[in-house]
């Protein structure tokens, strides 16, 4: 199942502003814990620069005997960022995507524990996914044994 923060977060934030914290990440773990208790693999697609997110996710996982397979998508040329950043149409109506200035102004977390990376600079988005879709299939390969 494919969860996208964004477009569970988009009504919650419509109904009461801006102001919510972290409700939208505890909303999609909670659905995700019952997707994995179904045998449904999970997909989370959001941002997770902060340690404690990745961290819930983890556990949200790890609480129902999943296994979980953090990745880091990065695009590490600023230009080729700022430009998907400032032309995104995320086709969720009403959703004001952050500027590439707060991104800039962002802070993350340093990773402390092993995680897929996919670069995208210069890569379309069906090369990066034929990637990740490779390197998925090694680590479940790995978990079976």
């Amino acid at each position: 199942m494919f969860l996208r923060l964004d477009t569970l977060e988009q009504p919650i934030l419509a109904a009461y502003g801006p102001d919510i914290g972290d409700v939208g990440y505890r909303a999609a773990q909670a659905v995700a814990r019952d997707n994995l208790l179904m045998g449904r693999g999970v997909v989370a697609d959001c941002v997770n620069d902060l340690k404690i997110t990745r961290d819930a996710w983890r556990d949200t996982a790890l609480d129902v005997g999943a296994t979980p397979v953090e990745i880091e998508i990065r695009c590490s040329d600023a230009n080729e960022h700022r430009r998907r950043v400032e032309t995104r149409d995320c086709g969720i109506t009403g959703f004001s995507p952050p500027s590439w200035e707060k991104i800039c102004a962002q802070r993350p977390d340093p990773w402390d524990r092993e995680h897929l990376v996919v670069e995208t600079a210069g890569r379309s988005v069906g090369e990066s996914f034929a990637e990740l879709l490779e390197r998925l299939a090694l680590v479940a390969s790995v978990d079976r044994r």
